[in-house]
């Protein structure tokens, strides 16, 4: 019985002994947030021997295991672990006995990330053990599921029911039964770590510190770019941009105006013809990257001559070189539905027909802008 007593407080004092350690853990925390994918895990738990001979001479015990997880994928995290069980004696002149274990393993969880039921992540795990039991060296594993339900929108804490099955394997003894020792645990998971990181505004586009007003609109009215402009307000909701461009990203050859997009480049034909000059693909082809990213836009490609010529001839090669370029956006996949070419002639001069550089300015393509609303991110 002396024995028995002295294992019960040796016992006792390791398992106060790792709750301070957790505690500072826990304290260090900030620090660890700022690593990425990692946390600690702490499962205690009550713990029943399910075989002989350990079922007959053990009582229901105790027994809690610290892991230390580093993220590989959103799907697997590894590290390594370190185990405490403690079963009191049930028969007459048996000792309590107290395993450790040391090792290391892997988990299977979904994303801590999703949004879907409620960022509950039901997991899977297992380990390859270093058992000591008395003056014993034995191997053994473990495996274990559960489930871990975030505490608070950061989800640096999770807490969740777990069952753990421990295998500890019995080498061959003479004179003792060599039968492996099972064990069942059945306990609540605690879990802190570096929690997530909601959608931001990608590193190239913040430029802008994010304005307060708009946040609170963002609130009220929607924000499904998450950049912090409210769809009300932004003109360009389905992909994260700058305050300073109205909700739009910075693109190099256009700028995304309240009804149109405004080439910085002129388009160039073919003398009198509706055929596309190379140099103008690339503006062309910067035009169907912002009409990709901004799927509720719906573009007018209009065409302009200046007043040269005959009238008929000018709205003919309007109408020809609009439907050029619509031709180009259809081929580079933007869809049909979204697009309607239309010639003006000179009807609509932007400057005047009086000097070279004015009729220059005249010869044009526009692409004038509408917005259509988005039920499932397909246009209508």
């Amino acid at each position: 019985m002396l024995r028995t007593s002295l294992i019960v407080n040796r016992a006792s004092s390791a398992v106060v002994a790792l709750v301070p350690t957790f505690a500072l853990v826990l304290l260090a925390c900030p620090s660890l947030a700022n690593a990425d994918d990692f946390s600690l895990k702490l499962e205690p738990g009550v713990s029943e021997s399910l075989t002989a001979p350990q079922s007959q001479i053990y009582a229901t015990g105790g027994g809690q295991s610290l892991k230390a997880l580093f993220g590989l994928t959103p799907y697997l995290d590894v590290g390594p672990s370190a185990s405490f069980l403690f079963l009191p004696a049930s028969a007459e002149r048996a000792e309590a006995g107290v395993v450790w274990g040391f090792g290391a393993g892997m988990r299977f969880k979904l994303p801590h990330d999703r949004e879907s039921y409620h960022g509950v992540s039901p997991w899977f795990d297992a380990d390859l053990l270093y058992m000591r039991t008395g003056g014993l060296n034995r191997p053994g594993f473990d495996a274990a599921i559960g489930l871990a339900v975030p505490v608070g929108e950061s989800r640096n804490f999770w807490v969740g029911p777990f069952v753990r099955y421990l295998h500890t394997v019995e080498l061959e003894r003479t004179g003792y039964d060599s039968r492996d020792a099972k064990t069942l645990i059945v306990g609540l998971s605690l879990e802190v770590g570096s929690g997530i990181e909601r959608k931001r505004i990608p590193s190239e586009l913040q430029e802008s510190p994010p304005v307060e007003p708009i946040a609170a609109a963002t609130v009220s009215c929607g924000d499904r770019d998450h950049d912090g402009i409210a769809d009300n307000i932004d003109r360009c909701p389905d992909v994260a941009g700058l305050m300073a461009n109205d909700g739009c990203p910075n693109y190099d050859k256009l700028v995304v105006k309240k009804d149109k997009l405004e080439l910085k480049e002129k388009l160039y034909f073919a003398w009198d013809k509706a055929k596309i000059e190379d140099a103008s693909f690339p503006v062309l082809d910067e035009v169907v990257k912002a009409l990709k990213e901004n799927l509720s836009f719906r573009v007018q490609v209009e065409g302009h001559t200046d007043s040269s010529g005959p009238d008929a001839h000018n709205q003919t090669l309007s109408e020809q070189r609009a439907q050029a370029v619509l031709a180009y956006l259809t081929a580079h996949d933007v869809a049909q539905d979204r697009l309607v070419s239309k010639g003006f002639s000179s009807s609509l001069p932007l400057d005047t027909n009086d000097t070279a550089a004015g009729r220059e300015n005249n010869r044009r393509v526009e692409f004038v802008v509408s917005f259509i609303i988005l039920n499932d991110g397909s246009p209508q």
